[in-house]
């Protein structure tokens, strides 16, 4: 049967689905503009279907999605092997809107959209990080799930296990507290660009690890930083470098949390978010990549 002439229903049937098959995407690549890229091949394909043979769009549409996604994230992995310094998620300014409604619900959303997280999800295998974000995220059943992957109900509920454990031990724990959150992050800003050594080693857990993304395309730390002392100072010093760059900062909320978004000449510079755990800075990630800057104004 030949495909049909995309219709005013077929749209509005897309756009309905649209925010869960960015979603899927997203958490798949931990880009923003190639999970755009995966969705607008989404469309394509639903746009040319036989949609009399699609009982349900939601799910015929999260399949293709995740399918596409699965397909470019083998072919990232290639690619980030060759990154220079450590790797972030490109930061995603998040709303989940009117249709998430329930705190539990938006809690979980957040939680599997965090920086935290999604650098976890890095180091699982490409079918691991499908099946743990269409079950952890979306709480697809494992039926549909085996149906979107072409796989048995059995090595998907193993696959799930098996992401799950890895990621429990290996993510950090942070308080999700937004207000607890903001008021650090308004004190680390006033520390930082102060160069208020003091100010900075009494927010700053005695472990507190900062992970820098430039991608080589910017001035930021090649390998991790850990310790307060060693974070503190290496702040204390960026700041009294840049010192004539004329930084603007906004507050911002990247991937469900507070963060802090440095401007130079209305241009993003750079976005800090921060990790908290009982009171004190655990995390400091900064992302001055350029190319994961740009869509964030």
């Amino acid at each position: 049967m030949a495909a049909e002439t995309p219709t005013d229903d077929s749209l509005h049937a897309f756009e309905e689905h649209r925010p869960v098959l960015m979603g899927v995407a997203y958490r798949m690549l931990g880009r923003v503009a190639d999970a755009e890229d995966v969705v607008q091949d989404t469309w394509l394909r639903w746009s040319r279907a036989d949609r009399s043979e699609v009982r349900e769009p939601r799910a015929y549409l999260v399949r293709v999605t995740t399918r596409l996604a699965l397909d470019r994230l083998r072919e990232a992995q290639s690619r980030r092997e060759s990154y220079v310094g450590p790797w972030l998620p490109e930061p995603l300014v998040t709303d989940f809107g009117p249709t998430v409604p329930d705190t539990a619900e938006r809690a979980v959303l957040a939680d599997t959209v965090s920086f935290a997280v999604l650098v976890v999800l890095e180091s699982l295998s490409p079918l691991e990080r499908a099946v743990f974000v269409l079950r952890e995220a979306f709480a697809l059943p494992f039926a549909e799930i085996a149906a979107v992957l072409e796989r048995e109900e059995p090595a998907v509920r193993q696959l799930a296990a098996r992401a799950r454990k890895h990621v429990e031990e290996r993510r950090p724990r942070f308080d999700v507290d937004p207000a607890q959150q903001r008021d650090l992050t308004e004190r680390f800003l006033a520390a930082s660009a102060g160069g208020d050594l003091d100010g900075l080693l009494a927010l700053l857990a005695p472990d507190v690890r900062l992970v820098g993304d430039s991608g080589g395309k910017s001035k930021a730390p090649l390998r991790v930083i850990e310790s307060a002392g060693k974070v503190a100072r290496f702040l204390r010093g960026a700041a009294a470098k840049d010192a004539g760059l004329g930084f603007e900062f906004r507050f911002a909320e990247t991937n469900g949390a507070p963060a802090l978004l440095a401007l130079v000449d209305g241009k993003p510079d750079a976005l800090f978010q921060l990790g908290v755990s009982r009171g004190r800075i655990q995390h400091i990630y900064i992302v001055r990549n350029p190319d994961k800057l740009q869509g964030l104004l």
